[in-house]
C-alpha cells in the first residue's frame, strides 16, 4: 500500500503521517501544492528523526502525480462518503488517497475518481457534530486496518 496525500497543509499532521509511514514501511507521496515547507521545523519535529526511514515521494501538482503514480487501485478516502473502510478489501498495491485538512479532496476529484473506477471510503463517526477526524488519525485508522487484513502487522520484540 501507499499513503497520498493531496495538498496537506498543516506540518504536524504530515509530519505524524511521515512517522506512521516510518513504522509501518508505507511509502508515502506528498502531492503539491503544500501548506508548508518540507523545511519546516514542525514538520520535522513531528516526524521527529525518522525521516530517512520514509519512502517518501513529492510532487508538484495533482497532474504531476496523476502521470507519475506507480499502479494499483486508487481508493478514495472521505470525511462525508463512502462505504465503512472496515467492508473494504485491501489489497498490497493499493494507494490510500487523502485530501486536505480543510477542503478534503474535493467533490468534483472525488466523483470524478469514482466514476474512474476508485472506491470511496469513509470512517463512520457516530456525533453528528463532528465533522471529520483529524488527518493523521484517518490514516492511521484505514492503513492499520489494510496491513491487519493483508497479514502484515507484526510485533516485534
Amino acid at each position: 500500500m501507499r499513503i497520498v496525500l493531496v495538498e496537506p497543509e498543516i506540518p504536524q499532521n504530515t509530519g505524524s503521517i511521515a512517522r506512521l509511514a516510518a513504522a509501518t514501511r508505507t511509502p508515502l507521496d506528498l502531492v503539491g501544492p503544500l501548506g508548508f515547507s518540507l523545511d519546516d521545523r514542525y514538520l520535522r519535529r513531528a516526524g521527529l528523526d525518522y525521516w530517512p526511514l520514509v519512502a517518501l515521494s513529492v510532487h508538484d501538482n495533482w497532474a504531476a502525480w496523476v502521470d507519475d503514480h506507480p499502479p494499483g487501485r486508487v481508493i478514495v478516502n472521505s470525511a462525508r462518503r463512502g462505504r465503512c473502510y472496515a467492508e473494504h478489501d485491501f489489497a498490497r498495491d493499493d494507494l490510500l488517497l487523502f485530501g486536505s485538512e480543510s477542503k478534503g479532496l474535493g467533490v468534483e476529484r472525488i466523483e470524478a475518481l469514482s466514476a474512474a473506477g476508485a472506491e470511496v471510503l469513509t470512517i463512520p463517526i457516530a456525533e453528528p457534530g463532528v465533522r471529520s477526524l483529524n488527518l493523521a488519525n484517518a490514516v492511521s485508522v484505514i492503513l492499520y486496518e489494510g496491513l491487519r487484513q493483508l497479514g502484515s502487522l507484526e510485533v516485534k520484540s
